[in-house]
């Protein structure tokens, strides 16, 4: 009986110390991934990507002097003045 129990033991020492360093070695695995720049920062730095953001629009019409906004690319004029070109290629002032 007493073999019995001393190798029952063991046996359950050797499983815990198993389960121990399987879970540590799953944890060593799991890396962090790093931040990425975030999406509004690469829309801000490139008018030509398009934004629903009417306050990055704003800014980009400021640094560029263009803009895409909804889809539709706007302009800032010599007199500062806003417009986007129609179909037929004619300025359209906002």
């Amino acid at each position: 009986m007493t073999n019995i129990s001393l190798i029952l033991f063991f046996i359950l020492l050797f499983l815990l110390f198993f389960y121990s360093k399987r879970n540590k070695s799953s944890a060593q695995k799991t890396t962090i991934i790093p931040t990425y720049v975030p999406f509004l920062k690469k829309q801000e730095f490139n008018p030509d990507i398009s934004t629903d953001n009417w306050d990055l629009h704003k800014i980009r019409l400021d640094k560029f002097k263009r803009s895409q906004y909804k889809g539709l690319t706007f302009f800032v004029s010599s007199e500062n003045r806003i417009y986007y070109l129609s179909e037929e290629g004619d300025k359209v002032y906002c």
